[in-house]
């Protein structure tokens, strides 16, 4: 049996919390890389790679969250803060309004 401890310990969080000056930014941050690389593994099998892969070599049976966490730990993940334009809402140019000769009245038919 190993000495280093497993799981949430490893890396410690004061390593981690060393790369970023909000714990809660850490746990964003590594919950949207982990959720990247579950969709990564999830599209191998598929045949598909539109995300990119652990960037450290993983352990046999890691969780993503735990290979999120080292690859931030190994400074392979840069934490940096939300700018405005993280949450503005996408602009649609060029919309134009179908114009529809559908009646979407809800009244009974009439005849003709």
């Amino acid at each position: 049996m190993s000495a280093e401890p497993k799981g949430i310990t490893n890396p410690p969080i004061d390593d981690l919390l060393a790369v970023t000056d909000s714990k809660y930014e850490l746990v964003i941050e590594s919950a949207r890389r982990a959720r990247q690389i579950n969709a990564y593994y999830a599209q191998l099998q598929e045949g598909l790679l539109e995300n990119v892969g652990p960037l450290v070599t993983p352990e046999p049976n890691e969780k993503p969250l735990s290979i999120a966490l080292r690859e931030v730990n190994e400074g392979k993940i840069l934490i940096r803060e939300p700018r405005e334009e993280d949450f503005a809402a996408p602009v649609v140019e060029d919309f134009e309004t179908p114009e529809a000769d559908i009646d979407l009245s809800f009244d009974t038919p009439t005849e003709q």
